[in-house]
């Protein structure tokens, strides 16, 4: 294996991929992310010529026993503490996932779709930040007497890559919106529970650490899949450059803002089918929509998409 110093970036991602234990992975993934900060993002992202393994599904503890999710037992609402020992034991494990899939992003289609640095380097943030989240939430557990592994838990979000594993839009589309959102929405309520469940500091982690990174994770998701969607509509775009010229020559500085546009307009419509194919089932209100705002994610994008069931109509 080559020196730290030399490993590329996308080596790197391998090998926190390949890295079972969850702390360990975490660990190793902010020692990564920290290289790459450091070296002003002048690491090399990976040898052109050079071809490499993505695994299927990275290494994982054994000690957790999985189960179907519609065998998964009730949380609870934070009441007593093997409720709240269940609720951090969840997001535990939805923070080893989303480590996972972080890194994931960054070797299965960073160099296969050509992304620019930029992109790299965005879900290199985005891994430390779900790491650093693991680290505490981890520690949290342990401090209310259980431990990551003690209770079952589901890989409903890795089904979801296996399906949009050939699929960047996809994965951008299902895993960092959908499923980044859905976190967004139910946070509030879980750090409600947590407070009138007498525990204040689990709250304030969520409310004060968690939840306000985890917006700037959607927002990354959706930045990117509007990106992909441009560039496919203009294949000359700079690729290092996050600036299109869109159908002509008018030139547009790309951030992840709303525009009505038709581009736009388009853009949204890709993401209705992208999340239609790959994602099972509507999306399911109510919606943070104060949240889903922050992160460039307006109605137009989810709504369509959801049931409009007799309580989300009463909230409207």
């Amino acid at each position: 294996m080559r020196e730290t110093e030399t490993e590329t970036l996308v080596e790197a991602a391998l090998r926190v991929l390949n890295t079972a234990d969850p702390k360990e992975k975490a660990r190793l993934g902010d020692e990564v992310a920290t290289q790459w900060f450091l070296q002003l993002q002048k690491q090399q992202l990976y040898h052109p010529s050079q071809d490499f393994t993505v695994p299927d599904r990275p290494s994982r503890p054994s000690n957790v026993k999985l189960v179907s999710p519609s065998l998964m037992p009730k949380l609870g609402k934070a009441g007593s503490l093997q409720s709240r020992q269940a609720i951090v034991h969840s997001l535990v494990h939805t923070e080893s996932w989303a480590i996972d899939l972080s890194w994931d992003i960054i070797a299965r289609f960073g160099k296969q779709e050509s992304m620019p640095r930029e992109f790299f380097t965005d879900f290199v943030k985005v891994a430390q930040d779900e790491g650093r989240h693991f680290t505490l939430l981890s520690a949290r557990l342990e401090h209310l007497g259980s431990f990551y592994g003690a209770l079952p838990a589901h890989d409903g979000l890795w089904d979801s890559a296996i399906a949009t594993s050939n699929n960047l839009l996809a994965r951008l589309a299902v895993e960092h919106c959908v499923h980044e959102a859905r976190g967004l929405d139910v946070l509030p309520t879980t750090i409600s529970r947590f407070r009138n469940g007498g525990d204040n500091e689990t709250a304030d982690l969520i409310e004060t650490v968690i939840y306000p990174e985890e917006i700037t994770h959607c927002a990354a998701g959706l930045k990117w899949f509007k990106f992909l969607c441009l560039r496919r509509q203009n294949p000359y775009c700079d690729g290092d450059i996050i600036v299109f010229k869109e159908c002509g020559t008018q030139e547009r500085d790309y951030e992840a803002e709303e525009d009505d546009d038709d581009d736009d307009d388009l853009v949204i419509q890709k993401f209705h089918a992208t999340v239609k194919e790959y994602f099972r089932g509507p999306l399911k209100p109510p919606f943070n929509e104060a949240a889903r705002k922050a992160a460039g994610f307006g109605p137009q994008w989810y709504e369509p998409l959801a049931v409009k069931d007799v309580a989300f109509q009463l909230q409207k």
